[in-house]
């Protein structure tokens, strides 16, 4: 299958299990559904799927791992729009949560999904220690190590020029770390733990690269184009690599962070066709 076909493949058998796993109750459970179904790249899953493949298992063995880091994304992305944090109208191209659903019943659906995405690990049919496992990568990446940390760099550092240091850390942990967990998790779906620290690197990696595209799209690219508004950054006070090292200087350091990433495939990984185009399609990506 070619690579693009893959990606579609991919993309579909987690939309289809997200529906599955979480059927429409009442009116909190349509909030989340209406935010984990909104489509997206579904970049984080792929990983999960294709990293189990790239150790050997199989995508149906990881499935429902793949499943949780996206309704912790989605989670993440609910409370990220929220009045109180990025206050945005806009998400992948329709209107954010707590806009249709308003602010409280918004908050209970992200809140809502952080624990789905535990429950689905825990209820999987993986052995205990590799559930135990794959909730442990994803919590330490939903934490203050992770997500909610460089959030909070983010936010505490509105209207203040932050360093390259500061930068660098916000990044890691608010983009970067849940990256590295779905490389992981696939990894420990397929038993192979050895290779959680090439798998870590890796996502970091690509997960760097995945920020300072990002940083680079809001000032480039459209709000059509996009799926969200462009020049949020600027409006919020933000600090980025872009606003402090220039758009050349970020360029480069997604072609370096990049290659960083496509080498620890080849070497540790055995070179996984998918992988290192999904990796370079990332580098180049117009939204």
């Amino acid at each position: 299958m070619e690579n693009e076909g893959i990606l579609t493949a991919d993309k579909l058998l987690v939309e289809a299990r997200l529906d599955a796993l979480l059927p429409r109750k009442d009116r909190l459970t349509e909030a989340m559904r209406y935010s984990l179904l909104a489509g997206g790249k579904r970049l984080r899953p792929t990983l999960v799927l294709e990293f189990c493949r790239a150790c050997g298992g199989e995508a149906s063995q990881a499935l429902d791992a793949a499943c949780a880091i996206e309704m912790l994304h989605t989670s993440s992305l609910i409370h990220d729009d929220l009045p109180a944090m990025d206050d945005d109208e806009l998400r992948r191209g329709k209107p954010t949560n707590h806009v249709v659903y308003g602010e409280w019943l918004a908050l209970l659906a992200g809140d809502a999904l952080q624990a789905e995405a535990y429950a689905a690990i825990l209820r999987s049919g993986l052995s205990a220690p590799v559930r135990a496992e794959a909730a442990r990568i994803l919590a330490e990446a939903a934490g203050w190590r992770g997500i909610c940390g460089g959030q909070f760099l983010d936010l505490d550092g509105e209207d203040r020029r932050l360093s390259e240091e500061e930068i660098n850390a916000l990044n890691d942990g608010k983009t970067a770390s849940l990256i590295a967990a779905a490389c992981m998790m696939g990894c420990v779906c397929a038993d192979s733990w050895d290779k959680l620290p090439a798998a870590d690197a890796c996502g970091r990696a690509m997960g760097v690269a995945f920020q300072l595209r990002d940083d680079l799209l809001d000032v480039e690219s459209s709000t059509p184009e996009l799926g969200k508004p462009v020049g949020s950054d600027e409006k919020n006070g933000k600090s980025t690599l872009l606003s402090l090292r220039g758009a050349d200087y970020c360029r480069e350091m997604v072609r370096v962070r990049t290659e960083e990433a496509v080498g620890i495939l080849r070497k540790e990984f055995g070179a996984p066709g998918f992988l290192i185009w999904l990796t370079e399609q990332l580098a180049g990506r117009k939204n």
